[in-house]
């Protein structure tokens, strides 16, 4: 399949948004980006891979929630995460992403 969506044309996302890589289906939340590639993480924490921009699309509410197992908790920690990295303060927004990954490993860790 061919490409030609230019890098200027592809969409960019904010560090803390939730994104699908279509490559894989996996949930993955924006932590910056590279040259014209972006830095995403699973939400529960673990390793960064590199995605080309026209790789992602925004999460879906449901599929959010069904990655965080229907779990109220993980919805409101999000939220609060979503809050902190708006609101634009760098340490609050580290410690919402902290809770939101304590959270899951300790409820949800299989």
């Amino acid at each position: 399949m061919y490409d030609d969506t230019t890098p200027s044309e592809a969409m960019t996302y904010r560090e803390g948004t939730y994104v699908i890589d279509t490559r894989s289906g996996a949930l993955a939340q924006v932590m910056g980006t590279m040259g014209p590639r972006v830095q995403v993480r699973r939400p529960d924490g673990g390793r960064e891979w590199e995605v080309p921009p026209t790789a992602l699309r925004l999460a879906t509410r449901e599929e959010r929630v069904a990655a965080a197992l229907g779990c109220e908790e993980c919805v409101s920690l999000r939220a609060a995460q979503r809050r902190a990295v708006d609101g634009g303060g760098t340490q609050s927004a580290v410690a919402a992403t902290v809770a939101v990954r304590r959270h899951a490993r300790e409820a949800h860790a299989g």
